[in-house]
Protein backbone atom coordinates (compact mmCIF):
# COMPACT_ATOMS: atom_id res chain seq x y z
CA UNK A 1 0.00 0.00 0.00
CA UNK A 2 1.32 3.63 -1.15
CA UNK A 3 1.96 5.87 1.34
CA UNK A 4 -0.93 8.81 1.37
CA UNK A 5 -0.52 12.54 1.46
CA UNK A 6 -2.26 14.82 3.76
CA UNK A 7 -5.05 16.69 2.28
CA UNK A 8 -7.27 19.24 3.22
CA UNK A 9 -10.21 16.44 4.79
CA UNK A 10 -7.37 15.35 7.27
CA UNK A 11 -6.84 18.52 9.00
CA UNK A 12 -10.83 18.47 10.04
CA UNK A 13 -11.50 16.30 13.21
CA UNK A 14 -13.12 13.44 12.33
CA UNK A 15 -17.14 13.07 13.81
CA UNK A 16 -17.24 10.10 16.15
CA UNK A 17 -19.88 7.35 16.11
CA UNK A 18 -22.21 7.03 19.34
CA UNK A 19 -20.66 4.02 20.51
CA UNK A 20 -17.22 5.86 20.98
CA UNK A 21 -19.30 7.76 23.59
CA UNK A 22 -18.05 7.58 27.35
CA UNK A 23 -19.45 8.00 30.23
CA UNK A 24 -18.11 9.73 33.42
CA UNK A 25 -18.57 8.74 37.04
CA UNK A 26 -16.40 8.14 40.23
CA UNK A 27 -14.67 11.04 40.26
CA UNK A 28 -13.74 11.02 43.91
CA UNK A 29 -11.76 7.73 42.74
CA UNK A 30 -10.70 9.09 39.82
CA UNK A 31 -8.89 11.81 41.69
CA UNK A 32 -7.66 9.66 44.75
CA UNK A 33 -5.19 7.36 41.52
CA UNK A 34 -4.43 11.05 39.75
CA UNK A 35 -2.95 12.54 42.92
CA UNK A 36 -1.16 9.20 44.30
CA UNK A 37 0.17 9.48 40.67
CA UNK A 38 1.38 12.40 40.82
CA UNK A 39 2.32 12.48 44.58
CA UNK A 40 5.12 9.57 43.62
CA UNK A 41 6.45 11.44 40.64
CA UNK A 42 4.79 8.99 38.49
CA UNK A 43 4.03 8.73 35.08
CA UNK A 44 0.80 6.60 33.06
CA UNK A 45 0.51 5.93 29.75
CA UNK A 46 -3.09 6.64 30.80
CA UNK A 47 -2.35 10.62 31.08
CA UNK A 48 0.71 10.83 28.13
CA UNK A 49 -1.02 8.80 25.91
CA UNK A 50 -4.80 10.56 26.27
CA UNK A 51 -5.99 7.08 26.73
CA UNK A 52 -9.94 7.22 26.31
CA UNK A 53 -10.16 4.80 29.27
CA UNK A 54 -8.61 6.53 31.35
CA UNK A 55 -11.70 8.00 33.33
CA UNK A 56 -12.83 4.44 33.71
CA UNK A 57 -9.62 2.75 34.91
CA UNK A 58 -8.55 5.28 37.37
CA UNK A 59 -12.00 4.94 38.39
CA UNK A 60 -11.80 0.98 39.08
CA UNK A 61 -8.61 2.04 40.51
CA UNK A 62 -5.96 0.77 37.80
CA UNK A 63 -3.36 2.17 35.68
CA UNK A 64 -0.45 1.41 33.98
CA UNK A 65 2.45 2.83 34.55
CA UNK A 66 5.30 4.15 32.08
CA UNK A 67 9.19 4.34 32.97
CA UNK A 68 11.50 6.45 32.36
CA UNK A 69 9.99 9.53 31.62
CA UNK A 70 7.25 11.29 29.47
CA UNK A 71 9.48 11.95 26.69
CA UNK A 72 10.01 9.54 23.63
CA UNK A 73 12.86 9.30 20.82
CA UNK A 74 10.48 7.97 18.23
CA UNK A 75 8.16 10.10 16.05
CA UNK A 76 5.03 7.58 15.56
CA UNK A 77 2.54 9.92 13.48
CA UNK A 78 -0.41 8.10 16.05
CA UNK A 79 1.22 8.69 19.83
CA UNK A 80 0.37 11.83 21.53
CA UNK A 81 2.86 10.65 23.48
CA UNK A 82 5.92 14.46 23.93
CA UNK A 83 8.97 13.70 21.44
CA UNK A 84 12.16 14.81 22.22
CA UNK A 85 15.57 14.24 23.93
CA UNK A 86 14.36 12.45 27.53
CA UNK A 87 15.70 13.12 31.03
CA UNK A 88 18.30 11.24 33.09
CA UNK A 89 16.59 8.18 35.07
CA UNK A 90 15.32 8.30 37.83
CA UNK A 91 16.74 5.22 40.22
CA UNK A 92 14.00 5.44 42.53
CA UNK A 93 11.50 4.66 40.17
CA UNK A 94 11.20 1.47 40.12
CA UNK A 95 10.32 1.57 43.77
CA UNK A 96 7.84 3.97 43.70
CA UNK A 97 6.08 2.00 40.98
CA UNK A 98 6.00 -0.72 43.59
CA UNK A 99 4.83 1.58 46.35
CA UNK A 100 1.86 2.49 43.71
CA UNK A 101 0.94 -1.01 42.98
CA UNK A 102 1.04 -1.84 46.66
CA UNK A 103 -1.46 1.33 47.53
CA UNK A 104 -3.73 0.39 44.60
CA UNK A 105 -3.71 -3.55 45.67
CA UNK A 106 -3.23 -4.40 42.39
CA UNK A 107 -3.10 -8.29 41.59
CA UNK A 108 -2.42 -7.55 38.39
CA UNK A 109 0.30 -4.58 37.38
CA UNK A 110 1.18 -3.87 33.81
CA UNK A 111 4.09 -1.17 33.35
CA UNK A 112 5.37 -0.04 30.29
CA UNK A 113 7.37 3.00 28.65
CA UNK A 114 8.64 5.28 26.67
CA UNK A 115 11.20 4.53 23.61
CA UNK A 116 14.77 5.32 25.16
CA UNK A 117 16.82 4.84 22.19
CA UNK A 118 19.43 6.67 23.63
CA UNK A 119 19.97 4.05 26.04
CA UNK A 120 22.77 1.15 25.24
CA UNK A 121 19.96 -1.17 26.47
CA UNK A 122 16.48 1.06 25.90
CA UNK A 123 16.20 1.22 29.07
CA UNK A 124 16.32 -3.31 29.63
CA UNK A 125 17.78 -2.94 33.19
CA UNK A 126 15.14 -0.53 34.08
CA UNK A 127 12.53 -2.36 33.47
CA UNK A 128 14.05 -5.26 35.55
CA UNK A 129 14.48 -3.58 38.00
CA UNK A 130 11.03 -2.55 37.93
CA UNK A 131 9.39 -5.67 37.84
CA UNK A 132 12.00 -7.16 40.86
CA UNK A 133 10.74 -4.36 42.84
CA UNK A 134 7.09 -5.03 42.28
CA UNK A 135 7.30 -8.68 42.90
CA UNK A 136 8.95 -7.85 46.28
CA UNK A 137 6.52 -5.40 48.12
CA UNK A 138 3.96 -7.17 46.31
CA UNK A 139 3.31 -10.77 46.70
CA UNK A 140 1.23 -12.75 44.55
CA UNK A 141 0.84 -9.73 42.21
CA UNK A 142 1.23 -10.54 38.10
CA UNK A 143 3.79 -8.69 36.20
CA UNK A 144 2.87 -7.61 32.91
CA UNK A 145 5.19 -5.75 30.78
CA UNK A 146 4.77 -3.81 27.94
CA UNK A 147 8.49 -3.29 26.12
CA UNK A 148 9.69 -1.64 22.87
CA UNK A 149 11.54 -3.40 20.39
CA UNK A 150 14.98 -2.63 21.79
CA UNK A 151 16.57 -1.67 18.06
CA UNK A 152 16.69 -5.21 18.07
CA UNK A 153 18.96 -5.71 20.65
CA UNK A 154 18.18 -9.31 21.87
CA UNK A 155 20.76 -9.34 24.94
CA UNK A 156 17.87 -6.56 25.89
CA UNK A 157 15.30 -8.38 25.80
CA UNK A 158 16.83 -11.05 27.79
CA UNK A 159 17.77 -8.92 30.85
CA UNK A 160 13.79 -8.58 30.90
CA UNK A 161 12.88 -11.73 30.09
CA UNK A 162 15.56 -12.76 32.84
CA UNK A 163 13.33 -10.91 35.37
CA UNK A 164 10.50 -13.41 34.37
CA UNK A 165 7.34 -11.03 34.39
CA UNK A 166 4.30 -13.18 33.76
CA UNK A 167 2.84 -11.51 29.91
CA UNK A 168 5.28 -10.08 28.21
CA UNK A 169 3.40 -7.45 25.73
CA UNK A 170 5.06 -6.18 22.50
CA UNK A 171 2.94 -3.98 20.42
CA UNK A 172 2.41 -4.58 16.67
CA UNK A 173 0.58 -1.01 15.85
CA UNK A 174 -0.53 -1.77 12.35
CA UNK A 175 -0.23 -3.56 9.37
CA UNK A 176 3.07 -4.11 7.63
CA UNK A 177 2.32 -2.33 4.79
CA UNK A 178 1.49 0.98 6.90
CA UNK A 179 4.92 0.75 9.05
CA UNK A 180 6.70 3.37 7.42
CA UNK A 181 3.86 6.05 7.58
CA UNK A 182 2.77 5.04 10.98
CA UNK A 183 6.03 4.03 12.43
CA UNK A 184 8.88 5.05 10.58
CA UNK A 185 11.31 4.28 13.55
CA UNK A 186 10.39 0.38 13.67
CA UNK A 187 10.77 -2.59 12.06
CA UNK A 188 7.64 -5.08 11.50
CA UNK A 189 9.84 -7.99 11.10
CA UNK A 190 11.71 -7.25 14.12
CA UNK A 191 8.88 -6.77 16.43
CA UNK A 192 8.13 -10.02 15.38
CA UNK A 193 10.99 -11.87 16.10
CA UNK A 194 10.98 -10.11 19.67
CA UNK A 195 7.65 -11.75 20.06
CA UNK A 196 8.73 -14.92 18.93
CA UNK A 197 12.07 -15.04 20.88
CA UNK A 198 10.30 -13.89 24.05
CA UNK A 199 7.51 -17.07 23.73
CA UNK A 200 11.03 -19.18 23.15
CA UNK A 201 11.49 -18.29 26.93
CA UNK A 202 8.38 -20.57 27.82
CA UNK A 203 9.07 -23.81 29.94
CA UNK A 204 7.16 -26.10 32.60
CA UNK A 205 8.51 -23.97 35.57
CA UNK A 206 8.10 -20.60 33.68
CA UNK A 207 4.61 -20.38 31.84
CA UNK A 208 5.10 -16.76 30.42
CA UNK A 209 2.45 -15.60 27.83
CA UNK A 210 2.62 -13.37 24.70
CA UNK A 211 0.35 -10.40 23.97
CA UNK A 212 0.29 -7.85 21.14
CA UNK A 213 -1.81 -5.09 20.34
CA UNK A 214 -2.80 -3.61 16.87
CA UNK A 215 -4.49 -0.16 16.18
CA UNK A 216 -7.99 -0.45 13.69
CA UNK A 217 -8.58 2.75 11.28
CA UNK A 218 -5.38 3.53 9.90
CA UNK A 219 -6.24 2.67 6.18
CA UNK A 220 -5.43 -1.29 6.42
CA UNK A 221 -7.26 -3.85 4.39
CA UNK A 222 -9.07 -6.70 5.74
CA UNK A 223 -6.52 -8.83 3.98
CA UNK A 224 -3.84 -7.30 5.48
CA UNK A 225 -5.03 -7.38 9.18
CA UNK A 226 -5.54 -10.84 8.57
CA UNK A 227 -2.03 -11.32 7.47
CA UNK A 228 -0.94 -9.56 10.45
CA UNK A 229 -2.98 -12.01 12.82
CA UNK A 230 -1.80 -14.97 11.14
CA UNK A 231 1.57 -13.18 11.68
CA UNK A 232 1.39 -13.12 15.17
CA UNK A 233 -0.05 -16.44 15.94
CA UNK A 234 3.20 -18.23 13.92
CA UNK A 235 5.52 -16.14 15.88
CA UNK A 236 3.91 -17.68 19.13
CA UNK A 237 1.47 -14.93 20.21
CA UNK A 238 -0.62 -15.78 23.12
CA UNK A 239 -3.20 -12.87 23.41
CA UNK A 240 -4.20 -10.05 20.99
CA UNK A 241 -5.68 -6.78 21.17
CA UNK A 242 -7.63 -4.88 18.73
CA UNK A 243 -9.20 -1.50 19.04
CA UNK A 244 -10.14 1.69 16.82
CA UNK A 245 -7.26 4.38 16.59
CA UNK A 246 -8.76 7.59 17.62
CA UNK A 247 -6.83 10.93 16.19
CA UNK A 248 -5.00 12.41 19.64
CA UNK A 249 -4.86 15.60 17.91
CA UNK A 250 -4.88 17.43 14.43
CA UNK A 251 -1.00 16.88 14.33
CA UNK A 252 -1.54 13.13 13.59
CA UNK A 253 -2.51 11.07 11.45
CA UNK A 254 -6.37 11.02 10.59
CA UNK A 255 -8.64 8.13 10.86
CA UNK A 256 -9.37 6.13 8.04
CA UNK A 257 -11.97 4.20 9.07
CA UNK A 258 -14.24 3.90 12.42
CA UNK A 259 -14.89 -0.12 12.95
CA UNK A 260 -18.48 -1.41 13.96
CA UNK A 261 -18.31 -3.10 16.97
CA UNK A 262 -19.99 -6.16 15.52
CA UNK A 263 -17.24 -6.00 13.34
CA UNK A 264 -14.38 -6.43 16.44
CA UNK A 265 -16.39 -9.07 17.52
CA UNK A 266 -16.25 -10.86 14.06
CA UNK A 267 -12.44 -10.23 14.13
CA UNK A 268 -12.65 -11.90 17.46
CA UNK A 269 -13.62 -15.02 16.80
CA UNK A 270 -11.34 -15.12 13.58
CA UNK A 271 -8.40 -14.37 16.04
CA UNK A 272 -9.62 -17.60 18.56
CA UNK A 273 -9.92 -19.51 15.35
CA UNK A 274 -6.52 -19.13 14.90
CA UNK A 275 -5.99 -20.34 17.92
CA UNK A 276 -5.18 -17.04 19.86
CA UNK A 277 -5.63 -18.26 23.61
CA UNK A 278 -7.24 -14.55 24.28
CA UNK A 279 -8.42 -11.87 22.00
CA UNK A 280 -9.78 -8.52 23.27
CA UNK A 281 -11.32 -6.76 20.98
CA UNK A 282 -13.51 -3.80 20.88
CA UNK A 283 -13.71 0.22 19.63
CA UNK A 284 -12.04 1.05 22.95
CA UNK A 285 -9.82 -1.99 23.77
CA UNK A 286 -6.09 -0.83 24.19
CA UNK A 287 -3.68 -2.65 25.09
CA UNK A 288 -4.14 -2.88 28.57
CA UNK A 289 -7.35 -2.65 29.18
CA UNK A 290 -8.74 -5.41 31.44
CA UNK A 291 -5.50 -6.98 31.10
CA UNK A 292 -5.98 -8.51 34.37
CA UNK A 293 -8.92 -10.26 32.89
CA UNK A 294 -6.92 -11.20 29.86
CA UNK A 295 -4.77 -13.00 31.40
CA UNK A 296 -7.21 -14.68 34.06
CA UNK A 297 -9.40 -16.06 31.05
CA UNK A 298 -5.63 -18.01 29.60
CA UNK A 299 -5.53 -19.04 33.63
CA UNK A 300 -1.75 -18.24 33.85
CA UNK A 301 -0.65 -19.04 37.26
CA UNK A 302 0.17 -16.44 40.13
CA UNK A 303 3.89 -16.02 40.79
CA UNK A 304 4.59 -17.84 44.86
CA UNK A 305 4.74 -15.74 47.23
CA UNK A 306 8.19 -14.84 49.47
CA UNK A 307 8.27 -15.91 52.86
CA UNK A 308 8.68 -12.45 53.99
CA UNK A 309 7.66 -9.25 53.37
CA UNK A 310 9.92 -6.27 53.42
CA UNK A 311 8.44 -2.48 54.35
CA UNK A 312 7.91 -0.04 51.85
CA UNK A 313 10.56 3.16 52.70
CA UNK A 314 10.40 6.41 50.64
CA UNK A 315 13.64 6.81 48.62
CA UNK A 316 14.70 9.87 46.69
CA UNK A 317 17.63 10.79 44.75
CA UNK A 318 18.63 12.74 41.70
CA UNK A 319 21.66 10.53 40.27
CA UNK A 320 21.67 9.10 37.34
CA UNK A 321 21.58 5.79 36.61
CA UNK A 322 25.31 5.50 35.44
CA UNK A 323 26.75 6.46 38.51
CA UNK A 324 25.49 3.69 39.88
CA UNK A 325 27.36 0.38 40.92
CA UNK A 326 26.61 -2.75 39.67
CA UNK A 327 25.41 -1.32 36.02
CA UNK A 328 26.24 -3.67 33.09
CA UNK A 329 25.55 -1.24 30.53
CA UNK A 330 25.64 2.68 30.71
CA UNK A 331 22.42 4.10 31.38
CA UNK A 332 20.86 1.04 32.98
CA UNK A 333 19.85 -0.06 36.68
CA UNK A 334 21.58 -2.45 38.46
CA UNK A 335 19.74 -6.23 37.69
CA UNK A 336 19.42 -6.60 41.62
CA UNK A 337 18.94 -4.26 44.32
CA UNK A 338 19.20 -4.66 47.82
CA UNK A 339 17.96 -2.78 50.60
Amino acid sequence: MADRTFTRRDLRPERKPAWLKIRLDARDRFQEVAHMVDDLSLNTVCQEARCPNIWECFSNRTATFMLMGDICTRHCGFCAVTKGAPRLLDPAEPRHVAEAVRKLGLRHAVITSVNRDDLPDGGAHHFAATIREVRRYNPGCRVEVLIPDFCGNWEALDVVMEARPDVLNHNTETVKALYRRVRPDAIYARSMELLRRAAAWRSADYPVLTKSGVMLGLGETRDELLETMRDLRENDCDILTLGQYLRPSLRHLPVEKFYHPDEFAELRQIGLAMGFRHVEAGPLVRSSYHAHEQVAEVDAPVPAAPPTLVPLTRRRSTASAPDLPGNTLPGALPRERTT
